[in-house]
């Protein structure tokens, strides 16, 4: 089994997750007390917002970039990147690198096709449903992303961050992403990314009117998948 890296805390709500689901994945695959082997290095938060904020994602390339190192000097053969926003700046984090970086939105997408889902509403922060990089990354590997009209992405992106990254999962807010939901379907969309790695919180991406892709639980499972390689064909017994 190969060393996962994670950079989390971003927010760490959902960086709980991650571990979570991680580790799950691997006990149910190979039987047992199987666990994963990993290392996590979790950051403020509240810097790298600030960040965000003034669009300072040079430095924030350069703060992820050594935290990564970090990780991989510490045995880990591959390194995730707990969040969708920052992958804004993975490139970057990556060329810093000598072992892989598993790309959330290459996975992500990886699931869409599989699928047969073309046209995809996004759920994310406004940094990630308006800049660029998510929807052109998306595109050079065949999927046509959506974001929902102006006013909504300001009630999705106030969602994640004054509620979700705080621990609050709100039922009022719920029915406010299923109504965006409703709306984005009659306008087409044929299925939902939970964009943000916090939505899955709020969201059961297999309660939804539309075919749900939770890029947590994708990215997870793709850090697993390179961790483990080949399966046993038979899960070990618990002691």
């Amino acid at each position: 089994m190969q060393t996962i890296g994670l950079i989390g805390g971003m927010s760490f709500e959902s960086s709980v997750v991650y571990y979570r689901l991680a580790n799950e994945m691997v006990r149910e695959r190979l039987g047992g007390l199987a666990s994963a082997e990993l290392v996590m290095h979790s950051v403020n938060f509240e810097e790298i917002v600030a960040m965000q904020k003034a669009g300072d994602w040079n430095a924030a390339a350069a703060r992820l970039g050594d935290v990564a190192l970090r990780l991989q000097a510490a045995g880990a053969s591959c390194i995730l990147i707990c969040t969708n926003t920052m992958h804004l700046i993975a490139d970057q984090v990556a060329s810093r690198l000598s072992v892989p970086l598993i790309h959330i939105i290459d996975e992500t997408a990886k699931s869409l096709k599989a699928a047969g889902r073309k046209r995809p509403l996004l759920l994310a922060t406004r940094y990630t449903m308006e800049h660029g990089f998510y929807a052109d990354r998306m595109k050079s590997l065949g999927v046509d992303v959506r974001v929902p009209d102006a006013d909504d992405r300001t009630i999705i992106h106030d969602i994640i961050f004054n509620e979700l990254c705080a621990g609050k999962v709100l039922d009022s807010s719920q029915t406010k992403l299923m109504e965006i939901i409703e709306r984005e379907r009659a306008n087409g969309a044929d299925s939902i990314i939970l964009g943000c790695t916090e939505i899955c919180l709020i969201l059961d991406p297999n309660r939804l009117p539309l075919p749900g892709f939770d890029t947590t639980a994708i990215h997870a499972k793709a850090a697993v998948d390179f961790s483990i390689g080949e399966v046993p064909s038979e899960k070990t017994e618990a002691a």
